[in-house]
This record gives C-alpha cells, sequence and structure tokens, in this order.
C-alpha cells in the first residue's frame, strides 16, 4: 500500500475516532430525562391520609411523603372533570371547553351549551400532558378515570396523545362489575369484564405496570409518563371484604370524635397552624342516631377507609416494581385529589343499607357527615370553592432531585393544577406550544414547581389565582383569599380570608377590609371576563332552554 494511502487512513481513524469521542461526551452531557408519575384518587378528603391526619393505613404514601415532600396548600378545581381539564392542560377549566361538566355517557350533549367555554368535552385549543411530552420523546400512559370527552373516539385518550390507555371514559362505574355505558376500555374497544375477582383498583394498577413494562422492554432508554387515575374513594361503596373488616367498628364513636382526633393530630404533625378554628361540625349529633343506624353509618365509613387502604397497597406495588427495574430514584411521582370529599347521597349517605358489603351498587355513599370529618379542619365539600372542596394532600417523590435534607418536609408555598403541566414541561426539557395541529393553543397559567422541589424558598405565584364551578367562585392572591357561595338569591357575597391566621375560613374580614374585597372582586371580574365564564343562573337558564 502506498504511503499516502496510508497516511490517509490514518487521518480517517482519527477523525472518526474523535467524532465518536465527541459524540459520547455529548451524550453523557445530555441530562437523562425523568419518569414521571402522576397518580390521581377521587373524592378524597384532605385528611384521610395516614401522612396528612388521618386513621386510615396507608404506609406507600407515607413512605413516598417521608422521602419526598407534601405540599399543605396544594389547589384542586372542586370537582371530577373540571380538575382533569385543568390537571391535564395547564388551563382554567373554561379555557378547555368544559366549563361546568362533561357530557354523560347516557346522553353525549347533556352539557354542550354550544358556547365554547360550555362544550362538555376537552376542545382542541388546549393540549394534554400526554400530546407534549410525547413530542419531548416520552412514552404516554394512562390507566383508570378520563372523563374529558366520552361522544365519540375522537375525545378518548389515544386520540388525546396516549399511546395505551385501560380504564374509564364515564366518570364512575361499579367497582366490581363494571358494565356498559360505564364500563372498561381497552386501547380504542370495550371490553367485556367477566373476572369474578375483577376490582378496578388492582386493574387500574395492574394495566399501569404492565404498560411501564412493555414500554422499558421496547426501549429501556425512553422516558415514560404515566397518568394513574383511580377512581377510590369516589361511590359506590365498594372494597375487598377482608379489608372492610380492617376499620368496621373503628368508626362507631362518630363524626365528631374522629374531628376532633384528626384536627390534634394535624396540629402535632404541623400540617395546621396551631391557631386555625377547626369548623363547626355541620351534621346532626353521632348520639342521635340509634344503634341500628350507628352500625350503618360505621360499616360505610369503613368501606370508603378500605377502598383507600387499597389503593395505597397497589400504590405500593407499582413502587416496589419501579424499584425492582431500578427506576425509581430517577422518576418524578405526585400524588393528589381532584376535589374535596364528596357529601353527595345526603347527611347519611346515599343508595339503600343493604348494597353495603356486596357487589351491587351504584350510587352507594358515606355522607356529608363522614366527608365533614374526611375534610377536616375546613369548611364545605366538593363542589364549593371553600378550603374543604379545593384542598388537597399533594406528595411529590423525586429522590434525583430533592435534597436529602429536605426529604420529609412540609411547603407551605400554594400551588394549583396547572402549575402540573408547567412542572413537567420543566422537568422535562419539553416544550410547551404556542400552536398543535393547527390549531392556536392557549397559554398554560401554571408556573413550575421544580424549583420549590430543588430547596428553593420562594413563592410560586404572584399573580392571583381563580376558581368557578357552578356559581362558587374564589380568588387567591398573597395571604388573603376572597370566596363566594352561590345561592338562589344572590349571585355573588364575598368573603374575604387571611389564609396565613385562618385557613379553616372562620373570621369573614369582608367588613373591616372593604379595599381588599374590591381590589380582589376585580381581579376576579377581569379573569372572569377575559375567559368568557358565565353567571350561574345564566348557566342554569340556558340548561332549562336546551331540555
Amino acid at each position: 500500500m502506498k504511503r499516502t494511502n496510508i497516511l490517509l487512513l490514518i487521518a480517517a481513524f482519527i477523525i472518526v475516532s474523535c467524532s465518536s469521542n465527541q459524540q459520547a461526551a455529548s451524550s453523557k452531557q445530555q441530562p437523562i430525562k425523568p419518569n414521571i408519575i402522576l397518580i390521581l384518587s377521587d373524592d378524597m378528603g384532605y385528611s384521610d391520609l395516614g401522612c396528612f391526619g388521618g386513621e386510615v393505613e396507608t404506609p406507600n404514601l407515607d413512605a413516598l411523603a417521608a422521602n419526598g415532600l407534601r405540599f399543605t396548600q396544594f389547589y384542586n378545581g372542586a370537582r371530577c372533570c373540571p380538575t382533569r381539564a385543568s390537571l391535564m392542560t395547564g388551563c382554567y377549566p373554561h379555557q378547555t371547553g368544559i366549563g361546568h361538566m362533561t357530557n354523560m355517557p347516557t346522553d353525549f350533549t347533556h352539557h354542550d351549551l354550544g358556547i365554547p367555554e360550555y362544550r362538555g368535552f376537552l376542545n382542541k385549543n388546549s393540549v394534554t400532558i400526554a400530546e407534549v411530552l410525547k413530542e419531548a420523546g416520552y412514552s404516554t400512559l394512562m390507566t383508570g378515570k378520563w372523563h374529558l370527552g366520552i361522544s365519540d373516539k375522537s375525545k378518548w385518550p389515544l386520540q388525546r396523545g396516549f399511546d395505551k390507555f385501560y380504564g374509564l371514559t364515564a366518570g364512575a362505574s361499579n367497582f366490581f362489575k363494571p358494565i356498559y355505558p360505564r364500563g372498561i376500555i381497552s386501547m380504542n374497544d370495550t371490553i367485556s369484564v367477566t373476572d369474578e375477582d375483577f376490582y378496578t383498583t388492582d386493574a387500574f394498577t395492574d394495566n399501569a405496570i404492565n404498560f411501564v413494562n412493555e414500554s422499558q422492554q421496547e426501549n429501556k432508554d425512553k422516558p415514560f409518563f404515566l397518568y394513574l387515575a383511580y377512581t377510590a374513594p369516589h361511590w359506590p361503596l365498594h372494597a375487598p371484604q377482608e379489608v372492610v373488616e380492617k376499620y368496621k367498628g373503628k368508626y362507631m364513636e362518630g363524626w365528631s370524635e374522629l374531628r376532633q382526633t384528626r384536627y390534634t393530630r394535624m396540629k402535632e404533625m404541623g400540617l395546621i397552624d396551631e391557631n386555625w378554628d377547626l369548623s363547626p361540625d355541620a351534621w346532626r349529633d353521632w348520639n342521635s342516631l340509634s344503634d341500628e343506624k350507628k352500625k350503618e353509618m360505621d360499616t360505610r365509613r369503613a368501606i370508603y377507609s378500605a377502598m383507600i387502604d387499597q389503593m395505597d397497597q397497589n400504590i405500593g406495588k407499582l413502587v416496589s416494581y419501579l424499584k425492582e427495574k431500578q427506576i425509581f430514584d430517577n422518576t418524578l411521582i405526585i400524588f393528589l385529589n381532584d376535589n374535596g370529599a364528596c357529601a353527595e347521597g345526603g347527611e347519611l349517605g346515599g343508595g339503600p343499607a343493604e348494597q353495603l358489603e356486596t357487589k351491587e351498587g351504584y350510587m352507594l355513599s358515606y355522607g356529608g357527615a363522614w366527608a365533614n370529618a374526611s375534610n377536616t379542619p375546613y369548611r364545605e365539600y366538593k363542589h364549593w370553592v371553600h378550603e374543604g372542596g379545593i384542598g388537597t394532600p399533594f406528595i411529590v417523590h423525586w429522590p434525583n432531585v430533592i435534597p436529602k435534607e429536605n426529604q420529609g418536609k412540609l411547603i407551605s408555598q400554594y400551588g394549583f393544577l396547572p402549575d402540573i403541566m408547567a412542572t413537567f414541561v420543566d422537568a422535562a426539557n419539553a416544550t410547551y406550544p404556542t400552536e398543535y395541529q393547527g390549531n392556536k393553543i392557549v397559554p398554560t397559567s401554571g408556573k413550575s414547581m421544580v424549583p420549590v422541589f430543588k430547596g428553593e424558598n420562594k413563592a410560586i405565584h404572584t399573580e392571583p389565582i381563580f376558581w368557578e364551578h357552578e356559581g362558587n367562585k374564589a380568588v387567591r392572591h398573597g395571604k388573603y383569599k376572597l370566596v363566594s357561595k352561590w345561592n338562589k338569591q344572590q349571585e355573588t357575597g364575598w368573603e374575604l380570608y387571611d389564609m396565613e391566621t385562618d385557613r379553616s375560613e372562620m373570621h369573614d374580614l369582608a367588613t373591616q377590609l372593604p379595599e381588599k374585597v374590591n381590589e380582589m372582586a376585580e381581579m376576579y371580574d377581569k379573569w372572569a371576563t377575559a375567559n368568557h365564564v358565565l353567571p350561574w343562573k345564566q348557566i342554569q337558564s340556558l340548561y332549562r332552554q336546551k331540555r
């Protein structure tokens, strides 16, 4: 071989080697994107989990909290589908087309008023977390409750960014025997459940693990986003009997005693301030019930607690899988609930007592008196935007990012649902689009919480944040919260509270600080006008005309 050719070959080898080394170095400099898991419970109260002051056995969530962060002032959207709309998109629910509720499986236009903000399904001017993260190279997986559009497959999860889906498109089902039109969807197909041991909470977890496992087998270096949306502990009251037995008899002292016990424990844990009052008992005295009724109410509460217990056991199963696959430390896990505890079904619960501890029933609930205890120490429930309606337990676990010295820390900075989109975009080094598939996209209202996860101690929000659901409305700005509970006689009756000294909303400052009321009411009016939020009386009138 000629000397010139040898020199050329040597030069080529050097160039290739240098290029390979540069690529390797570049690859090492690129941060590994975290896996992301978002877990949502359904209709659970603020103080039900052990790590938030409850007596329910939740060792797996407690462990995530002990090794992660607990946000004591995180807010949801007061109701199932408005929360999910805001959670999935990073926008206010009205901006997504779900200004009130989604349409029903028995009536595909039930909540469709023909107004862009009130269509009853997720619009195309918003993007889902799945759509954004898929563009950033993620596998996107979902199991559980969708509740963002049901009438046709274009509104289902696979058509809104998810690669895989197993769960419900409706808002609730029988836990043991889900059947059409509130049955199980696998990918894009309705399936029949024939397993006699079927239980939705278990099935959602098993399929979530299977989806993650399949994703890892296909490409272990590809990060995944898993949205695991449990229906527990939403009614109907259904749980495995062996778990129910753990709790039967534990609630025979009644709801007032339970509230007081939790209130004391929450103060000891630092979850609430020593000076915040316990809101008043909202329902009848426990001792006014007959012995037979007490046993029934104990059973209702026991089943509810068992549903949370079983959910926690399943979260433990998922965590064990992540550890086994050695992907736990690089996985960001967030847990929260969709609204405050549910008082639907009346004071003492809905549905016949004969269906308790069976696999029968649908609207089978534990009632307002127990929901009052679940929301200790706060006022109101699901539907309303006082703290009992919108305050949620919020747990963050991310070993690779949360400093060891902060593990187990309580975070008092307040945040709300749109922050989750912003946080995931930040964590994944993704881009939130201004346009997607030819549609102009509404800007997100959220702020990334990643700096807080890393230990930064500053407010997440300096701008006001807002709520409206069924005429119940609120503004949070700094330490003040302006809130109104709708009634037929009065569209708006503003109350003002100092959240630093009175988060249980017991001391209304509206008459003492009228200028602050006017200032924040003007903020609300500007927001409502900009987002075409209609007065609830007008919405009710439109429904009457439609039906």
